[in-house]
Protein backbone atom coordinates (compact mmCIF):
# COMPACT_ATOMS: atom_id res chain seq x y z
CA UNK A 1 0.00 0.00 0.00
CA UNK A 2 3.19 2.57 0.33
CA UNK A 3 3.73 2.52 -2.97
CA UNK A 4 4.89 5.61 -4.92
CA UNK A 5 2.75 7.04 -7.41
CA UNK A 6 4.40 8.60 -10.47
CA UNK A 7 2.93 11.27 -12.20
CA UNK A 8 3.22 11.88 -15.95
CA UNK A 9 3.80 15.49 -16.23
CA UNK A 10 5.37 15.62 -19.48
CA UNK A 11 2.38 14.36 -20.93
CA UNK A 12 -0.05 16.50 -18.87
CA UNK A 13 1.95 19.73 -19.94
CA UNK A 14 1.47 18.74 -23.82
CA UNK A 15 -2.14 18.18 -23.36
CA UNK A 16 -1.99 21.61 -22.04
CA UNK A 17 -0.17 22.73 -25.02
CA UNK A 18 -2.08 21.08 -27.42
CA UNK A 19 -5.57 22.99 -25.80
CA UNK A 20 -3.73 26.12 -26.01
CA UNK A 21 -2.80 25.66 -29.80
CA UNK A 22 -6.32 24.49 -30.72
CA UNK A 23 -7.83 27.57 -29.33
CA UNK A 24 -5.70 29.82 -30.86
CA UNK A 25 -6.07 28.05 -34.17
CA UNK A 26 -9.37 28.62 -33.79
CA UNK A 27 -9.26 32.11 -33.01
CA UNK A 28 -6.83 32.50 -35.79
CA UNK A 29 -10.27 31.53 -38.30
CA UNK A 30 -12.65 33.14 -36.82
CA UNK A 31 -10.37 36.16 -37.59
CA UNK A 32 -10.48 35.48 -41.06
CA UNK A 33 -7.06 34.47 -41.11
CA UNK A 34 -4.96 31.16 -41.95
CA UNK A 35 -4.06 29.65 -38.68
CA UNK A 36 -1.12 27.60 -39.89
CA UNK A 37 0.53 30.18 -41.83
CA UNK A 38 0.41 32.71 -38.68
CA UNK A 39 1.13 30.29 -36.06
CA UNK A 40 4.94 28.89 -37.97
CA UNK A 41 4.84 32.74 -38.66
CA UNK A 42 5.08 33.32 -34.51
CA UNK A 43 6.96 30.63 -34.11
CA UNK A 44 10.31 31.61 -36.34
CA UNK A 45 9.94 35.25 -35.48
CA UNK A 46 8.45 34.94 -31.52
CA UNK A 47 6.52 38.06 -32.87
CA UNK A 48 2.86 38.08 -30.97
CA UNK A 49 1.45 40.19 -33.22
CA UNK A 50 0.84 36.93 -35.67
CA UNK A 51 -1.53 36.01 -33.21
CA UNK A 52 -4.63 37.53 -32.78
CA UNK A 53 -6.28 39.06 -29.25
CA UNK A 54 -9.70 37.08 -30.12
CA UNK A 55 -10.56 34.42 -27.36
CA UNK A 56 -7.53 35.76 -25.13
CA UNK A 57 -5.13 33.46 -27.87
CA UNK A 58 -2.41 36.38 -27.78
CA UNK A 59 -1.98 35.31 -24.18
CA UNK A 60 -2.29 32.44 -23.88
CA UNK A 61 0.48 30.85 -26.52
CA UNK A 62 2.89 33.71 -24.96
CA UNK A 63 2.76 31.63 -21.94
CA UNK A 64 4.38 28.62 -23.77
CA UNK A 65 8.21 29.08 -24.31
CA UNK A 66 8.38 28.00 -28.03
CA UNK A 67 10.82 25.34 -27.44
CA UNK A 68 8.33 23.60 -25.38
CA UNK A 69 5.91 24.28 -28.23
CA UNK A 70 7.57 22.82 -30.73
CA UNK A 71 9.14 19.93 -29.18
CA UNK A 72 5.18 18.95 -28.33
CA UNK A 73 4.45 19.87 -31.85
CA UNK A 74 7.26 17.56 -33.00
CA UNK A 75 6.15 14.60 -30.46
CA UNK A 76 2.33 15.32 -31.59
CA UNK A 77 3.18 14.73 -35.50
CA UNK A 78 5.90 12.16 -34.88
CA UNK A 79 3.45 9.81 -32.75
Amino acid sequence: MDKTMMFPIVDERDREIKKTLLTVFEALKEKGYNPINQIVGYILSEDPTYITTQNNARALIRKIDRDELLQAMVKEYIS
